[in-house]
């Protein structure tokens, strides 16, 4: 079996006059074929000859060598649908821009720009200038900068303001966001010390009060963003804390995790304490997202009074958190938006999705029940169903937007064998399972998404008949 293995050369020689190697570059092709006659070496000896030697034959390791080279020339990162009704789906790349943010970012990312050049005066920029002003003008702060995560966010503040130095913080407050992140390891890295005060569920102005000692360098207020504690409960309210600071001449800082320059109240969803009121409270400084509630890319944003901001500015640590030029046009083009809270909903796709109307809705589900009727076959039923969407992205946990979806179930297919094969399509297509019925809830698609949806069932079924 062993001799009958070809050699690397005679594989290259068949694959090099295929059609499907013509693109594909050579040490592509190569580092393939070794693969997998490694591979089948292994086979070999592991099976004590044993293997089929119809595996062994040109043609066969042809086909394997193809389908390799595929997958390797094949983007890891690839476009999908969405259809789970999380808005800010974390592990699906959570806000989608608006088309202008990307016209803008894909004209910056081909060009030279001014990212650290000041035009006026002719000489060296700072980057931070490129957002601060539309920062500011939007949230009503001193000053503003942005770096490249919120958690990173935090960590230069804390590093900056409070270096070896207590930070009092309610036991309430310290959450714990996805992939393990909390805030106090958030603490330990920055070197500030971290001083609990109060309880899980109550904490009062004299616990912050009575905490307060001579090397206390920081009041911390981290809204809880991800979770939410409701019966006996009691926490100190913003103004209280920053009263309490400017009597002790103690910064306070607030941060707001997901973050929103929206008062989603008025939409009729439950009300989220905005950037503008936190800074409006006298806020030292404050911290929040750039890709969650305020649907751009992944940034860190502080805001603030301008001699914290401008002490944060300088820290070196700064520099390694830093957005690059791309990032920065995605989110000056969607700060931009904010200057006009109506275009703001209606342009941005995360707020967009969260203040659909129930009408707009239905009209979506309807079209595509009716696109997925279409392929006319009696094992696919279809039913239109009150659901609820989230916001996702660790915002509004509390919070059930009303939905319609549909259910679909196939006859001779699983729930969980109908998701594997969407979720296998190209392009694939995310859904849920709730009570053995796979749902699709519109909230979350694009006009885009619906031929793609139908498509993949048109395939599906084909493939049962």
């Amino acid at each position: 079996m062993l001799r009958m293995l070809p050699g690397v050369d005679h594989v290259l020689e068949i694959c090099s006059t295929q059609p499907f190697s013509k693109d594909v570059p050579k040490a592509v092709l190569v580092n393939a074929i070794r693969r997998i006659l490694g591979t089948l070496r292994s086979g070999i000896l592991d099976s004590e000859g044993e293997i089929a030697a119809e595996s062994l034959s040109d043609n066969s390791i042809t086909a394997v060598v193809m389908a390799t080279v595929f997958q390797a020339m094949t983007p890891n990162l690839k476009p999908l649908v969405n259809a789970t009704g999380v808005v800010v789906h974390t592990n699906l790349g959570r806000s989608l821009l608006p088309k202008t943010v990307i016209e803008n970012v894909a004209v910056i990312a081909g060009c030279y720009s001014n990212l650290e050049y000041d035009l006026a005066a002719g000489k060296r920029g700072s980057r931070h200038a490129v957002v601060e002003e539309l920062l500011c003008d939007i949230s009503g702060a001193q000053a503003a900068m942005a770096v490249n995560n919120n958690a990173g966010a935090v960590l230069l503040c804390l590093e900056t303001i409070a270096r070896d130095r207590e930070v009092i913080v309610s036991r309430g407050e310290l959450v714990e966001i996805g992939g393990s992140f909390r805030v106090p390891d958030v603490m330990a890295k920055s070197g500030g010390i971290l001083k609990e005060v109060g309880t899980t569920n109550r904490t009062h102005l004299t616990d912050y009060q009575n905490a307060i000692g001579v090397n206390t360098a920081l009041l911390l207020k981290v809204h809880r963003s991800n979770y939410s504690v409701i019966g006996f409960t009691a926490e100190v309210g913003l103004q209280q804390l920053v009263e309490l600071g400017a009597r002790h001449t103690i910064p306070v800082m607030e941060d707001l995790g997901s973050g929103t320059f929206i008062d989603f109240s008025k939409y009729g969803l439950a009300k989220e304490p905005t950037v503008q009121e936190s800074v409006a409270a006298g806020t030292d400084i404050v911290t929040f997202s750039g890709d969650k509630l305020l649907g751009g890319p992944q940034a860190g944003i502080i805001v603030g009074k301008k001699t914290i901001v401008d002490r944060v500015k300088q820290n070196p640590l700064a520099r390694a958190l830093r957005l690059d030029k791309m990032t920065l046009a995605a989110l000056e083009s969607t700060l931009r938006l904010y200057r006009d809270e109506d275009k703001a909903v209606e342009m941005i796709p995360t707020l967009r999705m969260l203040t659909m109307k129930p009408g707009d809705l239905k009209r979506r589900a309807v079209t595509l029940a009716e696109e997925l009727q279409s392929i006319g076959n009696r094992r696919m039923e279809i039913t239109i169903m009150e659901r609820s969407s989230r916001a996702g992205g660790g915002a509004l946990p509390l919070l059930e937007l009303p939905s319609k979806c549909l259910g679909i179930t196939i006859k001779g297919m699983s729930p969980n064998a109908l998701e594997k094969s969407l979720r296998q399509n190209d392009p694939p297509i995310i859904g849920r399972i709730e009570s053995d019925v796979y749902i699709i809830d519109p909230r979350t698609l694009t006009d885009d998404d619906l031929p793609i949806i139908g498509q993949a069932f048109k395939k599906i079924i084909k493939g049962l008949a």
